[in-house]
């Protein structure tokens, strides 16, 4: 189960920023400009959105394992597809369709760990969420390899021939975990239960403001760093630089949630994703830049997985539905990130004023899961 999840997620992450890898290249061969990115941006992030909450959904209802198959087929047909897209329109019905099962594939893994690995929860989801930076970190190298020689278009047929393999393994050896079945509205109507009420509405904040950081960050960071004065390799290496922090964050991450609970720890590291943000908006001379984007990514990316993780302990018979809801409603931060992010760039003001943005927003989402723990007893306890 657990190679195959982190597989599946590894397809996820490639999908996250292989459009924010493309971008200037689209941008600079005019087959988008920055408003209409934006859009393609914002529609795939739709998809992910209603794929989160309606497959995370359906998880609790029909069980973990054909969601997950349909899921990963569904958006690699559709990642295939972009490679031939001659316009933003299409472009962006193509990116919406593929984020429905990019949206699903997400909460379905992470249940389906936690369910395996219950006493270890916070090192299981971190783990298996190395998968969706690795898929991210390969991005940013075939983006450096193959757009020179091949054109953009080789990043979404790269991205999506994988699941030739993994989808018929994924039929033969994926097992199916027991679960709770409920009717739907029973699924989501048990995330208002008493006890979880202030919970829920925190973790969807939290998860607002981590997904504004780990989109609006992979979606513009080249472009940003080019309107900082950095060349474009320079630009995609410091985006490769930022998804090797998200790895590296994410193997300790979960190794000091699941010792010092995973409260403080994601506190602790949306507290730090604040500092290394705002130390970006300066202009840092040689390799400091490169250690500065490391250690960002380092603390960014783990701060959204340990959300997930909090979810996954406080979330017991509804597992799949408290994570696909809180990935759901955070994706509205996601549309949010790159939204913002262009709007700054627009504007000219992406540089530095792009990095005090996202040093507030990680604020507040530690404030959000402080919040989280003001709760009853009962649901302290799961934490």
């Amino acid at each position: 189960m657990l190679p195959l999840c982190w597989a599946a997620v590894l397809l996820d992450g490639f999908d996250l920023v292989v459009l924010g890898t493309v971008i200037p290249v689209l941008l600079q061969e005019k087959l988008l400009t920055t408003a209409s990115a934006s859009a393609v941006s914002t529609a795939g992030l739709v998809g992910m959105m209603l794929g989160a909450l309606i497959i995370g959904t359906i998880t609790d209802v029909i069980g973990r394992r054909k969601v997950m198959i349909y899921a990963v087929a569904g958006f690699s047909v559709f990642t295939l597809a972009c490679a031939f897209a001659q316009d933003a329109t299409t472009f962006g019905v193509l990116r919406f369709l593929a984020g429905l099962g990019l949206g699903g594939c997400l909460p379905t893994a992470i249940a389906l760990v936690n369910e395996a690995r219950p006493q270890r929860g916070g090192r299981a989801t971190t783990l298996i969420m190395t998968g969706y930076h690795v898929g991210a970190v390969i991005t940013a190298l075939l983006g450096i390899v193959l757009i020179p020689e091949l054109g953009w278009q080789a990043l979404f047929v790269a991205g999506a021939l994988p699941a030739l393999v993994l989808v018929p393994l994924m039929v033969k050896y994926l097992p199916e975990t027991v679960v709770r079945k409920a009717p739907a509205r029973e699924a989501v109507g048990s995330l208002f239960k008493p006890g979880l009420r202030k919970a829920t509405v925190a973790f969807w904040v939290a998860s607002f403001m981590g997904l504004l950081l780990v989109y609006g960050l992979n979606t513009w960071l080249p472009q940003i760093m080019r309107s900082a004065g950095y060349e474009l390799g320079t630009a995609l290496a410091l985006l490769l630089t930022l998804n090797i922090g998200a790895v590296v964050g994410l193997l300790i991450a979960g190794t000091v949630a699941d010792r010092v609970g995973v409260r403080p720890a994601a506190i602790g590291w949306f507290a730090g994703a604040v500092l290394f943000l705002a130390l970006l908006s300066i202009k840092l001379p040689g390799q400091t830049i490169y250690v500065a984007v490391l250690l960002a990514g380092f603390f960014v990316f783990s701060a959204q997985v340990l959300v997930y993780a909090y979810a996954g302990r406080v979330y017991e018979e509804n597992r799949a539905t408290g994570i696909g809801w809180a990935a759901g409603v955070g994706r509205l931060g996601a549309i949010s990130g790159p939204l913002l992010g262009g709007a700054l760039l627009t504007a000219g003001l992406a540089h530095p004023w792009g990095f005090y943005a996202f040093a507030v927003v990680a604020a507040l989402g530690a404030v959000a899961i402080a919040v989280v723990g003001l709760r009853s007893k009962t649901v302290v306890s799961h934490s």
